[in-house]
């Protein structure tokens, strides 16, 4: 079913995954085998059985793969360089099912940094989903929020889903539209 850019793939031990779209919590086992659909992000997608399953890359070493290390702020890093961090962080997470970031989706409807005490911020983001009905999206706005947490000075992130205005193709950046072949 997967072709030249799949890579076979057998756990290595047992894992968490997420059932793709409906979002149910499982357990994959040693030795399943199936095949890395798209490795983008740190996270992972596999095709096992005929399901799609989502692995977050704290789990990449049960894929036989490297861990991302998490993300680096220079000393005395200024207010630009914290936003910059946290819209790369965002370009990092991605749909499971489609290999194009939540930012170049245009899924990012706002962000925003609060300054807190001293060197420290919280991060706002308003973000949708390209089907509100889509069953991943506790996991896409948990990955939007663990992966803003661990940049240093961010001692908070408050993602929330919203619905309107309804997301369509026009929200696309023009890079993923061309991906797609949704250019008009």
């Amino acid at each position: 079913m997967y072709g030249r850019n799949s890579e076979p793939v057998q756990l290595y031990r047992d894992c968490a995954g997420v059932l793709i779209p409906s979002g149910d919590q499982v357990i994959l086992r040693k030795g399943t085998n199936g095949f890395i659909t798209q490795a983008l992000g740190g996270s992972f997608t596999i095709y096992v059985d005929g399901s799609l399953f989502r692995i977050d890359g704290e789990n990449a070493d049960a894929l036989g793969k490297e861990i991302v290390p998490p993300p680096a702020l220079p000393p005395e890093a200024s207010r630009e360089d914290v936003e910059q961090l946290v819209w790369d962080q965002l370009k990092t997470c991605y749909d499971p099912e489609i290999p194009i970031n939540i930012v170049d989706l245009g899924l990012v409807y706002r962000c925003e940094l609060v300054k807190l005490e001293q060197d420290e911020w919280r991060v706002e983001v308003d973000m949708t989903l390209t089907a509100p009905g889509c069953g991943m999206g506790d996991i896409l706005v948990h990955d939007v929020k663990s992966k803003l947490e661990i940049i240093p000075t961010v001692k908070r992130a408050a993602v929330e889903l919203v619905f309107d205005p309804p997301w369509n193709q026009e929200m696309m950046s023009e890079a993923a539209r061309l991906q797609t072949g949704m250019y008009y």
